[in-house]
């Protein structure tokens, strides 16, 4: 079985929000470290982002940070808070047999933490990469990190990740 590396609308528009206790920047930066080590071990990277449903054009820095994207990267777009309703997250995961996932991005609890939840129904083992990740108030992120994703998975932080 395969872990692979779920990064969450890390999206210019989602990125310059106030987020604590990270910024954006400073999760992004974190992620592309993650990346690069899961692309180096040969281990899945899928990137998530989210369009609004039902308007005619999203809105700007809707798209994946620059150069984050590679060619053997899975990309899925999300309409909802979570990254598996009405996506092929789930298949895609399956056919590359994933049975771990390790989860960061933004914002810790709305994408991420609802990731996490659908992904725990599909029985996924959890892994959470706590200083990848940051939310709209530095408290609602201690929380997450320290009460709800334990009961879910193992949290570490990137450095685990570097090797």
């Amino acid at each position: 079985m395969t872990t692979a590396l779920v990064l969450i609308d890390l999206m210019p528009r989602i990125i310059a929000l106030p987020v604590a206790p990270h910024s954006g920047q400073q999760v992004l930066e974190r992620c592309g470290r993650l990346a690069t080590a899961f692309r180096a071990n040969d281990h899945p990277v899928v990137l998530v982002r989210v369009e609004r449903p039902n308007v005619s054009e999203q809105p700007p820095g809707s798209d994946f940070a620059d150069g984050l994207v590679q060619p053997d990267d899975i990309v899925v777009v999300k309409r909802t808070i979570g990254s598996f309703h009405n996506t092929d997250l789930h298949d895609q995961l399956q056919s590359r047999g994933v049975n771990t996932l390790v989860l960061a991005g933004l914002v810790t609890t709305m994408g991420v933490e609802s990731t996490a939840r659908a992904a725990s129904d599909y029985g996924y083992e959890l892994e959470f990469v706590a200083d990848a990740m940051s939310g709209f108030a530095a408290e609602e992120h201690h929380f997450t990190i320290e009460k709800i994703f334990p009961r879910f998975g193992k949290v570490q932080n990137t450095d685990a990740y570097d090797h």
